[in-house]
């Protein structure tokens, strides 16, 4: 399993299977994560303001009715939240650090039209991909 793979699962609080882990992660958001993720989630990415994330990714309405049915996230927002795990986890591996990762994700980027990363990941997939091949030639070219 990829160092981001694991990141990724920790960060969700999955179980690391051995066998495809990526794949588990695709059954995971498709039956639906639990809330205690989006929980997780928020407390790495954004801990300054856990609910303002947290009412980004479900709103709050929604995200209230799941905690008091005890049910998991939908697709959808499994989804968003897997591709925000996704973007963290690879800012972790580029940046080494949850400070500089959320300080990437907070700050308007030029090549993003001036747009947070964090704002274009929650948008669309494609949104995420963005960032991630961003941070990707931060890797290679040694800034951002």
């Amino acid at each position: 399993m990829s160092n981001q793979t694991a990141i990724l699962h920790y960060l969700l609080g999955l179980k690391s299977k051995k066998a495809e882990p990526t794949l588990s992660l695709a059954y995971s958001v498709q039956k639906g994560l639990p809330v205690s993720a989006l929980d997780r989630v928020a407390g790495r990415v954004s801990p300054g303001d856990v609910r303002r994330f947290t009412y980004r990714v479900v709103p709050k309405p929604t995200l209230e009715r799941r905690r008091r049915d005890k049910k998991p996230l939908t697709t959808e927002e499994s989804d968003r939240l897997a591709r925000i795990a996704k973007v963290f986890a690879f800012g972790l591996e580029i940046f080494g650090d949850e400070a500089k990762v959320r300080s990437f994700l907070d700050r308007p980027h030029p090549m993003l039209d001036d747009a947070a990363p964090l704002e274009v990941a929650l948008a669309t997939g494609p949104g995420a991909d963005a960032v991630i091949n961003l941070l990707g030639r931060a890797a290679y070219s040694g800034g951002v």
